[in-house]
């Protein structure tokens, strides 16, 4: 409407089923429509149901439109190159792995399968595009009244003469840079999966199962914690883990962009693939171990109580004993590693124990047992604090 300040307009306006009609020139669209006669008088319209225009008026684009005023000193074509940055666009890796069991129950194989899935919501479509993915924590600075856009795909509208037809990948600045080695169509409004690289097939693993006994998660204090009550509740779930080094002996080697991994184990009854666990990783090197979480073991159930426990405020000292039991129903030997939080104090010292323990940070003690066949393992530990 403002584009027709101080031209003639018509306005139509329903009153059942007769309409009523009125033209003048626009003067002001604040608080209703103010139309000026011919003969100068004015009226003021409130509400409409069609508005009839003289033409399109110059300036009014009604489509997404990009206008270029370009300035040379020399008439004629020229190539030009232009760079534009598209917002809601963006990309994941999906990984689909096939766990087989090995000669023994913490050994396996692992067939690994990347994929690309590439979400177009720019509101154009890319037709033969060649697509190019980075990989990394690129910084992103928040722009004005709006939160931090992710991006993700780059795509041009170009010839791709590689000979290749997956995914070419090689370091770019300090991040990781994905090139499709074929032409590929983004339709507005789609998602789209393309393999990131062939499946790895036999790469070695070991599944790892952890009890974390204590319930609860623990932050730093300010103080020791002298309650006796605190942090004692039991939790009987034993994690399981699946293992391995992402490196070019094992058949793998690639840097991998973060996304989620989705893991199945084939059944031999009907050799279809059942879905065991899900995990996300974030961005790999090379040569680095990747952990997959996959769930809670059924058959193998831990048990963990504080058996003792004594404080002396004026001699800044704690002492607490805990009972920690892994029961195993399975038909063949497990091995657990018990991942104990000493949380009561920074200064602490194992004073008893019944099994080796490895100290993973200042923290966090790690038991590793092997639990046999529908057997039990009992761990003890004092620990004494200091403050």
């Amino acid at each position: 409407m403002t584009q027709f300040l101080d031209r003639k307009i018509t306005l139509e306006q329903g009153h059942g089923e007769s309409i009523e009609t009125f033209t003048g020139t626009l003067l002001s669209t604040v608080g209703g429509i103010v139309l000026q006669q011919d003969d100068g008088s004015v009226q003021i319209v409130q509400g409409y149901s069609n508005v009839q225009f003289p033409e399109l008026p110059g300036g009014l684009i009604t489509k997404p439109t990009l206008v270029w005023d370009v300035v040379t000193n020399k008439v004629g074509t020229h190539r030009t190159r232009v760079t534009y940055e598209t917002k809601a666009m963006t990309w994941w890796a999906d990984y689909n792995f096939v766990f087989t069991e090995g000669d023994n129950a913490n050994a396996g194989l692992l067939d690994i399968g990347a994929w690309v899935s590439i979400l177009n919501q720019s509101g154009a479509g890319y037709p033969d595009a060649k697509l190019k993915l980075i990989a990394g924590d690129v910084h992103r600075a928040p722009q004005p009244g709006r939160g931090i856009v992710r991006g993700g795909a780059v795509l041009y509208r170009a010839d791709v003469r590689a000979e290749v037809q997956g995914f070419q990948e090689k370091s770019f600045f300090e991040y990781h840079l994905y090139t499709l080695g074929r032409r590929t169509t983004l339709p507005d409004n789609s998602t789209k999966q393309i393999e990131l690289f062939p499946t790895a097939r036999g790469v070695p693993c070991e599944k790892v199962m952890v009890y974390v006994g204590q319930a609860m998660t623990y932050q730093p204090y300010g103080s020791a914690m002298t309650d006796r009550n605190f942090g004692i509740q039991s939790n009987k779930k034993v994690d399981i883990y699946l293992r391995f080094k992402n490196e070019k002996d094992s058949g793998m080697g690639m840097p991998l962009p973060s996304g989620r991994i989705r893991v199945s184990q084939r059944d031999p009854a009907d050799d279809t693939l059942e879905f065991i666990g899900e995990d996300v990783i974030d961005h790999t090197p090379k040569d680095e171990v990747v952990l997959i979480k996959l769930g809670s073991a059924f058959d193998v159930v831990g048990e963990r109580k504080q058996v003792d426990f004594s404080v002396d405020v004026r001699r800044r000292i704690i002492d607490e004993t805990i009972e920690i039991k892994l029961r195993n129903h399975k038909e063949q030997a497990v091995d657990v590693i018990v991942k104990e939080t000493l949380y009561r104090w920074a200064n602490w010292k194992i004073t008893q124990k019944s099994h080796d323990f490895d100290k993973a940070d200042a923290r966090t003690i790690h038991f590793p047992v092997t639990v046999e066949k529908d057997g039990e393992v009992t761990i003890t530990y004092t620990v004494h604090y200091s403050w």
